[in-house]
């Protein structure tokens, strides 16, 4: 089975550099993909990315050694199961609140004895290899959302649940949870304080730490913390980030006197 990036490079110590899909595209997501992301996530929970659009973006991005990551919509079976036999090789899961939602997330994602994943790998076998069966469960990687304040509430719990691999922490809406100001990188005080304290949990419990940022900057911030998956941005932030940078441009030439002219 074509090995999984992400694990190897977690197990030598490193941080993973992911980056976001939110265009339902294949050429935006092939664009990005050879850009030299470790990691691209298209985002079926937010946005406008449907099951039949993600397909597309997995097979552009499998033209290169970036990893294929899906947000999926929510804790949901059938959905899971349908992303990964599309080829999916990890599946961030939104709101996992309690140690039951974390093992029914390890259930869905795992084939029997581990758990319940039903048998269809129809594009994973083209991706992961034919040998995808036998190994799938020791090379997809399963993140659960710490996002809520009842998931901190029972974050020792969750983090137990054997099988999972990692746990993404989704600032905005645990802001929101904890009755702050949605916010992603200038986190209130409260906030900031229970975002380390899940990052040093999760390492306790030997698991991957990953979170959403704004930038570089902040990513870079958090991998010196100790996180190994870092998003940085979307493909829709930076079009309209080099948008805007270029129109600026345009905007501020066109102000001055062109030469020669009265």
């Amino acid at each position: 089975m074509r090995p999984n990036p992400l694990r190897t490079l977690w197990q030598a110590g490193g941080a993973a550099v992911n980056g976001w899909l939110a265009i339902p595209n294949s050429f935006s997501a092939e664009t990005m993909a050879h850009q030299g992301w470790d990691s691209l996530t298209v985002d079926m929970q937010h946005g406008v990315v449907d099951y039949q659009a993600m397909v597309t973006m997995l097979q552009a991005v499998s033209t290169t050694n970036t990893v294929p990551v899906v947000r999926v919509p929510w804790l949901e079976p059938g959905i899971l199961m349908k992303t990964l036999d599309a080829g999916a090789y990890a599946v961030i899961c939104p709101m996992v609140n309690t140690r039951e939602d974390a093992q029914n997330l390890v259930a869905w994602t795992h084939y029997a004895p581990r758990g319940v994943r039903s048998f269809g790998p129809v594009r994973a076998l083209l991706y992961g290899g034919a040998d995808y069966p036998q190994h799938a469960n020791d090379t997809i990687v399963t993140f659960a959302m710490i996002e809520t304040a009842q998931a901190l509430d029972n974050l020792e719990a969750i983090l137990s649940v054997e099988g999972l691999d990692a746990i993404y922490i989704g600032p905005s809406d645990l802001s929101i949870s904890m009755g702050c100001k949605p916010a992603m990188d200038e986190l209130e005080p409260k906030v900031q304080q229970a975002v380390e304290h899940v990052l040093a949990r999760a390492k306790a419990h030997g698991l991957v730490a990953g979170i959403h940022n704004t930038g570089p900057e902040s990513a870079l911030r958090r991998i010196g913390l100790g996180f190994q998956f870092v998003t940085v941005s979307s493909d829709a932030r930076l079009i309209a980030a080099g948008a805007q940078q270029v129109m600026a441009a345009m905007r501020a030439g066109q102000a001055k006197p062109v030469p020669g002219s009265y």
